[in-house]
């Protein structure tokens, strides 16, 4: 009787012992948010981001690499002017190098500052896409929600990818795929990466990083860091 009291009570303590081992597992498992309620936020925070109202420059510096090369064949400088509330400017302060890179960033700032089509802005929003949930990630210790986005329409601009929306702030950190339509006949298979932080209490993008298939001349990667912003009325960047 001993024997089988004792073995009903290990049956017991596996059988207690396997439930609670589940649980943690059901609980692990992250539902989906609401997707209209982040969207709304995600659109609301960036309606009052005071890069949309406040004029400010920004100087990018650019490099371009051929291939595999570890040093870039050509450097770039650009200064970027936005003046409320959808005016954006740029013109190239420096450039050495193959001119092929300059006439590469040239391309892309002339669509980037290409006002929209019918008078619509390329902002990330429902307006201009579609989205679908992915999945939550982290970075560091700051969650996030990535989410496909699907351009409604095939126009300069617009990017069919994947972006990265903080899951507190609802502000948009990283963004990154392909062109919703090519920004020059000479440029193919383009993949874009930008990162965003806040300079100066306004949220914009820091850095970019774009790899691309240039016809005849095989394949580039360009890099952009911002260097410094300011406000047209200032004296100097601030760093």
């Amino acid at each position: 009787m001993k024997q089988i009291r004792l073995i009903v009570l290990l049956s017991l303590v596996t059988i207690v012992s396997f439930s609670h081992s589940q649980t943690p597992t059901a609980e692990a498992k992250i539902t989906s948010p609401d997707l209209n309620l982040v969207l709304e936020s995600m659109e609301r925070v960036e309606q009052h981001n005071p890069a949309r109202s406040r004029p400010y420059e920004v100087m990018r510096q650019y490099k371009a690499f051929r291939g595999d090369d570890k040093q870039p064949t050509s450097e770039i400088t650009a200064q970027m002017s936005f003046t409320p509330p959808s005016r954006t400017t740029f013109k190239i302060i420096q450039a050495s190098g193959n001119p092929r890179g300059e006439k590469i960033v040239r391309n892309l700032l002339e669509q980037e500052t290409e006002p929209g089509t019918g008078g619509l802005n390329r902002d990330i929003s429902r307006t201009n896409y579609e989205f679908v949930f992915l999945r939550q990630e982290k970075f560091g210790l700051i969650p996030e929600y990535v989410l496909h986005i699907v351009p409604k329409r095939k126009e300069k601009g617009l990017i069919l990818g994947q972006i990265w929306v903080d899951a507190k702030t609802f502000r948009i950190r990283r963004i990154e795929g392909v062109p919703a339509r090519s920004p020059s006949i000479w440029i193919k298979d383009i993949h874009i990466t930008l990162q965003y932080a806040e300079v100066n209490e306004m949220w914009i993008c820091v850095s970019l990083d774009a790899i691309a298939t240039v016809r005849l001349l095989g394949r580039y990667t360009l890099a952009a860091l911002y260097v410094g912003v300011r406000n047209p009325a200032s004296a100097a960047p601030s760093p």
